[in-house]
């Protein structure tokens, strides 16, 4: 099957609601994904594999020149195959089109290899408060 890419797709709420409880392992929730992206979004990107959402990267942004990466997901069985990777590129293409120039991510420790291997992130130094 072919992946296709896409920077601010058509989202359907029920479709990225169940993508995200797959890959976050929690339960289906009720989340309004087109009225959160368009209020707070730079942009998202979407991979489908013909009309199946099977990965959803979310970019926020300063309103000036940084972008930060969340939620990015991938179906389970799309894992491990470069879908993740694809949606950050598409994610950053978008980003350095709207006229950012810093494209951030915050990640856990098992993430590391994707986030500087397979994405090309650098390390930076970078605090944080849990609230």
């Amino acid at each position: 099957m072919t992946i296709t890419y896409e920077w601010r797709g058509d989202v359907d709420n029920s479709a990225l609601n169940k993508l995200h409880a797959e890959g976050f392992d929690h339960p289906v929730g009720q989340t309004d994904w087109r009225a959160r992206l368009q209020r707070h979004s730079l942009g998202w990107g979407c991979a489908w594999e013909d009309d199946r959402l099977v990965g959803f990267v979310n970019v926020a942004w300063d309103g000036g020149v940084h972008a930060f990466v969340l939620d990015t997901v991938v179906a389970q069985c799309n894992r491990s195959n470069g879908v993740g990777a694809a949606l950050v590129r598409t994610a950053a293409e978008g980003s350095r089109a709207a006229g950012c120039e810093w494209l951030h991510v915050d990640f856990e420790e098992h993430l590391r290899s994707f986030c500087f291997d397979a994405c090309g992130f650098r390390e930076t130094a970078a605090g944080l408060i849990a609230l």
